[in-house]
């Protein structure tokens, strides 16, 4: 039925005294994978070209967050090579000072051994020449003894042929008189001589042989003297700059 304006104006103001509807605050929902029927009949291709587009991706948020880790990590490690490199230069300006000093003394102890294997070389020069001159005054004196040893021969032999005439003599003849004991006396004195010449000729003998020995090994100490003189001066002259030097196995040479 038809109604009065008197009662439309009163809806009216019903109406307009209703509450207002409250706001629904808005919140994040959760993502939706929507899963789309892949053609799997005869002659499709069993949904391949769509399959990359159907697995689970990374939110915004999570990609900056791992760009962010990235980053991080990138500076992290930059600060440490930093380190490592500052560390390594102190290093090797420490190893370096090191190998210097070492160097040096090396050297100072390569030059006090070269002064004392030059005084004893010059030690053993004179002393082999002593030994071949002393060497050769025993050959000079032991042919002067040898010479005196053949000249005892005849006045011995003299003596003892008077003394073997007189043994010849008959019973009244055979008397000991002075020129007998003279005779006697001057047998044994040469006999005496002669084996002292024959001790002298001996002992110049070994002590020759002995110079000669002594000589030998002099010799030899010397030559090592002046091998090792030279080894020695080779290696003096070496530094950590020179080009003919082998490093050991186990050392590391950092290259400029």
């Amino acid at each position: 039925s038809a109604r009065s304006p008197g009662a439309m104006a009163q809806a009216g103001v019903l109406l307009t005294k209703e509450p207002a509807p409250q706001a629904v605050p808005a919140s994040h929902l959760p993502m939706k994978v929507c899963e789309v029927a892949l053609n799997t009949g005869p002659g499709s291709s069993s949904g391949l070209a769509t399959a990359g587009f159907c697995t689970a991706k990374y939110l915004p948020p999570e990609w900056h967050q791992s760009n962010a880790d990235l980053y991080h990590k990138a500076s992290a490690g930059c600060e440490q090579a930093e380190r490592d490199r500052a560390e390594a230069k102190e290093l090797a300006e420490r190893a370096a000072a090191t190998a210097q000093r070492a160097q040096q003394d090396s050297t100072a102890t390569l030059g006090q051994r070269l002064r004392d294997i030059h005084f004893w070389e010059a030690e053993l020069q004179k002393e082999i020449e002593e030994l071949e001159a002393e060497t050769g005054l025993l050959a000079a004196q032991k042919l002067r003894l040898e010479r005196a040893l053949d000249a005892t021969e005849v006045p011995y032999a003299i003596a003892t042929d008077n003394l073997q005439c007189r043994e010849r003599r008959q019973p009244p003849d055979l008397v000991s008189d002075e020129v007998e004991r003279e005779l006697l006396k001057e047998a044994e004195l040469i006999r005496n001589i002669q084996e002292l010449l024959k001790r002298t000729l001996m002992q110049a003998g070994n002590q020759m042989r002995l110079n000669r020995d002594h000589k030998e090994v002099c010799e030899m100490d010397w030559s090592d003297k002046i091998e090792t003189y030279n080894i020695d001066d080779k290696c003096g002259r070496y530094s950590n700059q020179s080009t003919n030097i082998q490093f050991h196995p186990s050392s590391v040479k950092f290259e400029e």
